[in-house]
């Protein structure tokens, strides 16, 4: 009878302790990237599957999907959910939730590994990008796995037309009167890929270039993290270049723009006739607070990258395909 591979053939392997493959497995933030690579091509070599997952499941069992998101990071991804979880209601599915750190503020903003203690039939990662070993895993062990606000070449994905929406946002500002501009995201700390707030801020010149207006006329603010608190804080920079002359603001998502309306309200500062304030990606914030937005069919990404994977998981020829869907402007009170 052939001896199963276990945790301790993989450490051996690799040259590292018991508890540093744990963590490479079940908590990869803790292990460095060349640590973390080294352990997983030893896994690979070796075949180890870890102890839950080699359990296995009755064939007959509800089949299991990971979804992998920035969750608490941004609410947007859990309106995609919702998507993902409409897409397998009527199906014999579960889906395991896991949450990956914001991309833009995490040192390691690549997916590089899985939570393998959790036995997968078929994965949807969403807003992380995923690191080029890891792709090389996912199609060696035949993993179906969708992207959603992501892409790589070996696998399906779904995103949104981030040039139609700046332009979109670019067309409105411009139609208000407004002569000068603001750009606000948050930073990132990696340099490992394009963070999807640089990506809008390229397109978002770029929309206004066309139109005529020169860069020298976009003022370009990094927020110090994505949530209301850094919005505020914006809001004293973007105040100050409003003394002059009307101001145009497009934040990279509504969760900023709601930061940075209640710090000009806060300062007194005349919301829309001297600052025009912007947000991106649409939902309950809103519509709570008349915000004007590019709105994104985040419900429908997910329902459509759900149905992408639950096609996979039928048929394994599927051929890949490549979603684009369009933004919309959601004019409301801010503008």
């Amino acid at each position: 009878m052939t001896r199963s591979v276990t945790i301790h053939d993989v450490a051996s392997e690799a040259g590292v302790s018991i508890a540093t493959v744990s963590h490479t497995m079940n908590r990869p933030a803790r292990v460095s990237a060349e640590t973390r690579a080294r352990v997983l091509a030893a896994a690979d070599k070796l075949g180890y599957v870890p102890a839950r997952t080699a359990n296995g499941r009755a064939p007959t069992a509800r089949k299991r999907i990971g979804v992998v998101a920035p969750f608490r990071a941004y609410p947007s991804y859990a309106m995609r959910l919702d998507g993902v979880l409409d897409a397998c209601e009527s199906e014999r599915i579960d889906v395991l939730v896991f949450d990956h750190p914001s991309a833009s503020r995490s040192p390691s903003p690549r997916l590089s590994t899985l939570p393998l203690s959790a036995s997968l039939d078929g994965l949807i990662v969403m807003g992380v990008p995923i690191d080029t070993g890891l792709g090389e895993r996912l199609v060696d062990r035949e993993l179906p796995t969708v992207l959603v606000d992501s892409t790589h070449p070996r696998f399906p994905s779904v995103v949104l037309d981030e040039a139609h929406g700046t332009r979109l946002a670019s067309e409105h500002l411009l139609a208000q009167g407004f002569t000068r501009f603001v750009y606000v995201t948050e930073g990132q700390v990696s340099h490992d890929y394009i963070a999807q707030g640089t990506r809008r801020l390229s397109g978002f010149l770029h929309a206004l270039a066309d139109q005529g207006i020169p860069e020298e006329h976009v003022k370009r603010i990094t927020a110090r993290s994505g949530d209301v608190t850094a919005g505020r804080h914006a809001a004293d920079a973007i105040a100050a270049f409003a003394r002059e002359e009307r101001v145009g603001v497009l934040a990279g998502h509504d969760t900023l723009a709601a930061g940075i309306l209640a710090g000009l309200r806060a300062r007194r500062v005349a919301v829309p006739d001297r600052v025009g304030v912007m947000g991106w990606d649409g939902g309950d914030t809103v519509e709570a607070l008349g915000l004007t937005t590019v709105r994104q069919p985040l419900v429908e990404s997910g329902r459509i990258g759900a149905r992408q994977l639950l096609s996979l998981l039928a048929d394994r020829a599927t051929p890949q395909e490549r979603v684009l869907l369009t933004p919309n402007l959601v004019e409301g009170m801010t503008t």
